[in-house]
């Protein structure tokens, strides 16, 4: 797939910045004697001038574009190719009235070379112009007392215009790689919500439609326990919609299910063994978020520190238990911070929270109690 961003709005002004080193070849012009090799050969030079300038804001467009786009790259190799023809043609217009200093042109075809083509391509073209620059100043007559200055200049020109090439190359794959790191962040994203949702509506709805079956059942047997079903069958969509609301928020809130299911994801990839509640039916929804918490902190204690071999979560309507066989606390309290800040919200709603070593067993112990 090709970026079709527009060209760089003020692309042409870098390569205008260069065409100063035309001077030579228009104060050569200038001098000639007056007739058509003058004409021609301003008129050349400013042909030039433009289709340089044009060519290389395209260059540089160019390199933004994804790599391995075979339509793209030959369009590219297309439009460089007829202006380094052209180039070269527009430069020996201007050898008759400029001499020697008509040179000068092949260091500019060299770098657009070397910034447009593919890099061996360019490399080839820019020793080319080189052997041709040696050639004629060794066999054009009064040319050899020009100096061998303009090879340099064209190898000079290569090698500033390789790296700026590769420079702006790397930059174009970093782009690249930030926006697929940032589609897998997406795409990361929205399976661990399609999961924590899988597992929030697959137990709540399956528990909904028993409960809904009994209670059409018990419509003709016991009208009261009907009721009773029913009002836990509403009870229990509410606490489901509660934890997809939660879910799809985010941050805003966490999930009792959700937790619980993360939890046994975390303790299976620390190699703990654990026994966690199948459900969360029967915690009211007030407690809910604050047992997710709970389960959170303390889960991710025993990851960290305990180096426990087996973990358990009890869970009832006004507690939940975090158990370990783990190390317990030998030092400061193992879950600083985190302990510091779930001992705030169980203050802000109420609750006790108990944390220490185990009294019958080495671990760790955490539980959270809700009075009625």
């Amino acid at each position: 797939m090709v970026d079709e961003r527009p060209a760089p709005k003020y692309g042409w002004v870098f390569a205008a910045v260069w065409l100063f080193y035309l001077g030579e070849n228009l104060t050569a012009l200038l001098k000639a004697d007056p007739g058509w090799q003058r004409s021609v050969g301003l008129a050349a030079l400013a042909g030039f001038a433009l289709v340089y300038v044009l060519v290389l804001a395209q260059v540089r467009h160019f390199r933004g574009l994804t790599a391995g786009a075979v339509t793209a790259t030959s369009r590219e190799q297309l439009i460089i190719w007829t202006a380094l023809v052209l180039m070269s043609g527009l430069g020996a217009l201007q050898v008759p009235g400029a001499g020697p200093h008509a040179l000068t042109c092949l260091v500019y075809v060299a770098a657009t070379a070397m910034m447009g083509l593919p890099r061996r391509q360019g490399i080839t073209v820019a020793v080319t112009l080189v052997i041709l620059a040696e050639v004629l100043l060794r066999t054009m007559p009064g040319w050899r007392t020009a100096g061998h200055g303009y090879s340099l200049a064209i190898v000079l020109a290569a090698v500033a215009t390789g790296g700026i090439r590769l420079a702006l190359d790397r930059q174009r794959r970093l782009r690249e790689a930030q926006h697929e790191i940032a589609e897998l962040a997406v795409a990361d994203e929205r399976a661990r919500i399609a999961a924590d949702l899988h597992d929030i509506l697959g137990h709540s709805l399956t528990v909904v439609t028993v409960k809904a079956e009994l209670a059409q059942r018990l419509l003709d047997v016991d009208l009261d326990r009907a009721r009773a079903e029913l009002r836990d069958l509403e009870s229990l969509a509410r606490d489901a919609l509660a934890d997809v609301r939660a879910t799809a928020l985010g941050m805003r809130g966490i999930s009792l299910p959700g937790e619980i299911a993360a939890a046994r994801q975390a303790l299976a990839a620390a190699n703990v063994e654990a026994d966690l509640p199948g459900a969360a039916d029967d915690v009211p929804t007030r407690n809910r978020e604050l047992f997710a918490w709970t389960i959170r902190e303390a889960v991710t204690n025993i990851v960290r520190h305990s180096a426990a071999r087996h973990a358990a979560v009890r869970l009832s309507p006004g507690q939940v238990e975090i158990v370990d066989d783990g190390t317990g606390v030998t030092g400061p309290d193992r879950g600083g911070q985190g302990l510091a800040g779930l001992r705030r919200r169980a203050g802000e709603a109420g609750a006790r929270l108990t944390a220490g070593n185990r009294d019958d067993e080495p671990g760790f112990r955490v539980l959270m109690e809700v009075p009625e």
